[in-house]
């Protein structure tokens, strides 16, 4: 009996295996074919070498924020892959952006003005005011287990539902994630306004960039939370190379698939920072205020796009 039970667990293994191999050689074909041979190549040389500056600071390259970039456009493919621009061209176009398949800043300045209309803060930050923090007492008490090195902070407690609810189904789905504790633990939470006024005034560096005047974490539902860090650097450190490797870690590209299932949105400059928008957000992707401009020709047909199409429904991705 022993001797059936283990051929039986071989045999399950063995097809595991083979219908993982079988699936990622049709996620290899599907973004190998078609057109846009072209735009794969430019965003190949651009992918590191672009100079770009969506969110003020200049940066070198757009591959960190290659994962937010596929997630937006429904795509499985890699940046520099076929399938990838032809999936991009069919966005640009949906988007009335000149729908070239290639990522340029056109693009990622309207990208950029999308992931940041899904913040609801940004949207309290339009009138030139900072929107009012709650009352301490009516935060919840996160626990010292859940706090990076056991720091203790507060959240809103909605908020704090969710994103247990979030780490613990992230644990389930990626034994890579359970298997190191830090990883999804706090790194903070809620901070007062005169907390965040002291540390301006004695760390001289809230420029918009490196840290905010008006900060979404007095909101009680902004989160930093733990995706890894280069050796030496914080995790919460705006160094380019350390938000990189931070994209590149599972923990990261779990969330930016599965946060909004949970009601959470990234900071898409920050790797770590996410934050509550109550619910599921909607599709931060319809771009109603962009004016119509002159599509170029859309290099692939509707035929090439079709292994594409049903590798997105299959996953479960949408434009």
């Amino acid at each position: 009996m022993e001797t059936f039970f283990a051929a039986l667990m071989s045999a399950s293994l063995i097809l595991t295996w083979s219908a993982g191999t079988r699936v990622a050689a049709v996620f290899q074909n599907a973004c190998a074919t078609g057109a846009y041979q072209t735009a794969s190549r430019l965003n190949a040389a651009s992918l590191d070498t672009a100079e770009i500056t969506p969110f003020g600071r200049s940066e070198a390259g757009w591959k960190v924020y290659a994962p937010q970039i596929a997630r937006t456009i429904g795509t499985p493919c890699a940046p520099d892959t076929k399938g990838f621009a032809a999936t991009l061209a069919s966005w640009q176009a949906k988007h009335r952006l000149h729908a070239t398949g290639s990522v340029n800043i056109e693009t990622i300045g309207a990208m950029k003005s999308a992931w940041q209309q899904a913040r609801p803060f940004i949207g309290e930050l339009r009138d030139g005011s900072c929107p009012e923090a709650p009352a301490e007492a009516a935060l919840a008490e996160i626990a010292p287990r859940e706090g990076w090195l056991g720091k203790i902070s507060k959240l809103d407690p909605h908020a704090l539902t969710a994103l247990r609810n979030m780490i613990a189904a992230a644990r389930r789905a990626d034994p890579e994630i359970a298997a190191d504790r830090q990883m999804l633990q706090i790194v903070s939470a809620f901070r007062s306004p005169a907390y965040d006024a002291a540390r301006c005034a004695k760390e001289h560096n809230c420029n918009g960039v490196a840290r905010a005047r008006c900060s979404a974490h007095r909101t009680g539902r902004a989160v930093d939370i733990y995706v890894g860090a280069l050796p030496g650097k914080s995790p919460v450190s705006s160094d380019d190379a350390n938000r990189l490797f931070q994209t590149q870690t599972p923990a990261y590209r779990w969330l930016v698939a599965n946060a909004g299932r949970f009601g959470f949105v990234n900071y898409v400059f920050e790797p770590w920072h996410w934050e509550w928008v109550g619910t599921a957000p909607a599709d931060p992707i319809v771009l109603a205020e962009l004016k119509p401009r002159h599509r170029a020709p859309v290099e692939a047909s509707a035929t090439s796009l079709k292994p594409l199409l049903r590798l997105k429904a299959m996953f479960g991705l949408s434009d």
